[in-house]
């Protein structure tokens, strides 16, 4: 009984914050999931995720994102139909480290045994491996260093193991070669990334999206000993974007460009460009000369099927591969090459925008 009601009080949290409309899955895929087919229903909160648990699963798991295209999963709130994909679900997987933290529905992940953060098992096992902005919130943002996301495979095997252990012995298979692959993705990528010089391995994007790629793949040796690789990513927005900028937002950017010589900006796949475009205009006033990247960085969610980030593998490669060609391109004062020059190799100048 206590059970009953507490799902009730589930469903009327979720539908009071539901809208007229059901963005989170196309109609004849949700149908499809929702059909008893003999499968373990896995609904997931991120595309990222999702991914993670097909691959382990196998033909034995029929997985739903929550969170589709290019939504932002931190300002996502619970739509219509949420509260029948939570109970229909055998297995719910989420980040967790305060991603998904609209108010209802985090409540209902946090009591349920079938929900599992893989975030948040990450920050019980690996506490020194999590960051944290000044404020003291931990960056939800790990599947942007392969090598931290590898380490979530696990997690995923066991909870699937457990509902069915019938076929646990394939899923620690296909886990251990998942995570085999993501590692020799991610040293793959490191290399090629290290191979841009020091001085110009320093970006800055739209929001807080990126620490754990800069700790993982721009930084050096030392500086991951020190700590002092932070100074290679700045962003004016925080974790949770918002495009509300103060002026002191702004001037610390600002600074942060002068200072490591940084004249390009990247936008992100599913965020508006208002913030940086504020950054161009802001840099103008100064003196600075900045452009925009024309090809956006993949941050909080995978590119559409067809896309250079319609995997999660493929979407990091992206953004190496973005960051790889431009960051050559870094340093417009210190190199002979002319903003004229970059603007017709990639770029935008602030009077295109």
């Amino acid at each position: 009984m206590k059970n009953i009601i507490f799902a009730l009080v589930v469903c009327l949290g979720l539908l009071a914050g539901c809208s007229n409309s059901d963005h989170s899955a196309p109609k004849n895929g949700l149908q499809r999931w929702a059909a008893n087919q003999g499968k373990i229903k896995v609904l997931s909160t991120v595309a990222m995720i999702d991914e993670l648990v097909r691959l382990v699963g196998g033909s034995h798991v029929d997985g739903l994102t929550l969170i589709q295209g290019d939504l932002d999963p931190h300002a996502y709130q619970p739509v219509k139909g949420d509260d029948e994909k939570f109970l229909m679900a055998d297995l719910v997987f989420y980040n967790g480290l305060g991603l998904e933290h609209g108010p209802s529905w985090q409540h209902y992940l946090s009591h349920q045994d079938k929900a599992v953060g893989i975030g948040n098992r990450l920050n019980e096992e690996y506490p020194s491996l999590i960051l944290y902005d000044d404020a003291g919130q931990r960056d939800p943002h790990i599947w942007t260093d392969i090598s931290l996301w590898a380490k979530t495979v696990p997690y995923i095997v066991e909870a699937l193991s457990r509902f069915d252990p019938e076929h646990a012995e394939e899923y620690r298979a296909n886990g251990d070669s998942l995570y085999q692959k993501m590692m020799a993705t991610h040293e793959e990528l490191y290399d090629k990334m290290q191979q841009i010089p020091e001085k110009q391995r320093f970006f800055v994007t739209s929001h807080d999206a990126f620490n754990y790629f800069t700790r993982a793949y721009l930084s050096t040796s030392e500086e991951r000993l020190d700590e002092t690789w932070h100074k290679r990513f700045a962003a004016p927005e925080g974790l949770a974007p918002d495009s509300q900028l103060s002026t002191t937002d702004i001037q610390e950017i600002i600074d942060h460009l002068r200072l490591y010589h940084v004249h390009i900006l990247f936008p992100e796949s599913n965020l508006s460009k208002d913030s940086i475009r504020k950054l161009v205009q802001a840099g103008k006033e100064a003196g600075l000369d900045l452009m925009i990247a024309d090809i956006p960085l993949y941050g909080d969610a995978m590119g559409p099927p067809g896309s250079t980030g319609d995997t999660y593998l493929k979407m990091i490669e992206h953004n190496v591969d973005i960051l790889s060609q431009y960051l050559i391109k870094n340093r417009i004062g210190d190199d002979e090459q002319t903003a004229t020059e970059i603007s017709g190799n990639g770029f935008t100048t602030d009077s295109k925008l």
